[in-house]
């Protein structure tokens, strides 16, 4: 009988790839993880139970074939494992990088559950693309057919990135326009190299290049070509902008030089690591070196930009939240990973205003929280503490309060384009269709600010419903 290759989370205990120190991992923008070696992936995929209703799957946005793909790498077919993973997600080695695993697929593993540790399904899932990378499994998409229809894709983050590779595989001829330089979205500009490495996400956008699709860069919709033409030109458009105007506050002495948002702050240190020169970071003002860093938000983008200052050599890095660390929305090994590179977290911290010497901001005006009685979520709200008021020193302050979308309708001269109360587009769940004929929309411009991996699920089916669309007509027309 053949050995048993799965089901060992009994005799072997869940190991993650080794973290490189703290004092190593300050002084560059590196991934902080080592790459599993070979014995090592094969181990740790083995520790799956294999369940017969796999939770990690139904808790995975995209339904990754998680069990699937780990047997298939516990037993050596490595190649097999990356067209596993490959079928059901765009980007597997950046899920497995950036996604939230102990939010998701991770912390649902019924190992887990039963006190054994998780299956390290995030640190897999890396491995298995980067071999494929290195062995050269990973191709551009050759379809057997060329189709005649068009779509354009505003937006080259995840969403329309994911759009981009599922409509290419099919024929359909693909038009990406984004207002950046580089491809990638937030992949590129707002998520730090030491979480993601930045050539990860090149080769991806290279790929979908030599696949045909055809990049429109530093191209401003509204400004550059007006919406109607790109509606005029295709025969579908794809609106996937992302949510890039920051939450701001109203509050005394917001106007002070060196309070900046953190999409401006982190956009700049992550055009640093392509060796661009920015003035901004010259001149200082986005630049954390030699400063006291004080960032007020408790998501993702705040320990992005905590940790982000600390490699840029900030004297002393501060993380303001007004709720408390159970409570804070960001990822829990991320408040981890900056404790130990030096951040230090004040929780139940609000601000109330700020300070400043000549128009430069010298400090934020503190008022100590407390949570307050559940509110009919179940979640406490924040309470102020009268009298507990202090003032914390800074000269660089990082606003991190999460994203909103941008006023498209107006921006675009689009009044007709249906959007929410909150901003976001309104479009059918799955589809992504809106009420304007051939307008679609995926991603945090119809959810609001969320993960990447959902953007690349609406990305992917609104795709399928294009497609369907265009085999529709297509079969009307043979008729």
């Amino acid at each position: 009988m053949a050995k048993q290759p799965m089901l060992k989370f009994v005799q072997i205990e869940r190991d993650m790839p080794e973290k490189r120190t703290a004092e190593a991992r300050k002084e560059d923008f590196d991934e902080i993880y080592a790459e599993f070696a070979q014995a090592k992936a094969e181990e740790q995929a083995s520790r799956c139970s294999q369940c017969g209703v796999p939770y990690c799957q139904s808790h995975c946005p995209l339904h990754n074939n998680i069990p699937d793909w780990l047997r298939l790498t516990a037993t050596g077919r490595l190649e097999e494992a990356y067209a596993t993973s490959q079928a059901t997600n765009t980007f597997p080695e950046i899920c497995g990088r950036i996604c939230p695993q102990d939010r998701l697929c991770e912390g649902n593993c019924v190992i887990e559950q039963s006190g054994h540790g998780t299956v390290t399904i995030g640190a897999v899932e890396k491995y298995i693309t980067d071999t494929a990378w290195e062995n050269g499994w990973v191709k551009p998409c050759a379809p057997l057919h060329e189709r005649s229809e068009s779509v354009g894709i505003i937006g080259a983050g995840p969403g329309g990135l994911a759009a981009a590779d599922m409509l290419r595989r099919a024929g359909v001829q693909v038009t990406i326009y984004d207002r950046y330089d580089r491809a990638g979205g937030l992949l590129t500009y707002g998520i730090p190299g030491f979480k993601l490495e930045k050539d990860v996400v090149m080769r991806r956008n290279k790929l979908l290049e030599d696949s045909g699709v055809t990049f429109v860069m530093n191209c401003n919709v509204g400004e550059d070509i007006s919406f109607a033409d790109l509606r005029a030109k295709h025969d579908a458009v794809i609106i996937a902008t992302g949510v890039y105007k920051s939450r701001d506050l109203a509050m005394p002495g917001s106007g002070a030089a060196g309070i900046v948002k953190a999409i401006d702050f982190l956009t700049v240190s992550n055009k640093r690591s392509f060796g661009d020169t920015v003035a901004e970071f010259d001149s200082g003002e986005l630049n954390a070196e030699g400063k006291k860093v004080v960032v007020i938000g408790g998501g993702d983008t705040a320990m992005d930009c905590v940790r982000t200052s600390i490699r840029e050599g900030a004297t002393s890095v501060k993380c303001l939240y007004r709720r408390d660390r159970a409570n804070m929305p960001g990822s829990q090994r991320e408040v981890q990973n900056a404790e130990e590179e030096g951040v230090v977290f004040e929780w139940l911290s609000a601000p109330k205003g700020f300070a400043d010497t000549d128009g430069k901001v010298t400090g934020v005006m503190v008022q100590k929280m407390r949570l307050g009685a559940p509110d009919a979520t179940g979640r406490q709200a924040p309470e102020v503490i009268e009298g507990a008021d202090y003032v914390e020193e800074a000269d660089l302050v990082i606003k991190a309060l999460g994203f909103e979308p941008e006023d498209l309708p107006t921006l675009w001269g689009q009044p007709e384009l249906p959007v929410t109360r909150w901003g976001t587009v309104k479009a059918e769940f799955k589809s992504g269709a809106t009420d304007l004929p051939g307008v679609y929309a995926v991603g945090d411009i119809v959810r609001g600010a969320s993960l990447v991996v959902w953007a690349i699920k609406d990305g992917r089916d609104c795709a399928e419903a294009i497609l369907e669309r265009f085999n529709a007509k297509a079969a009307v027309a043979a008729e």
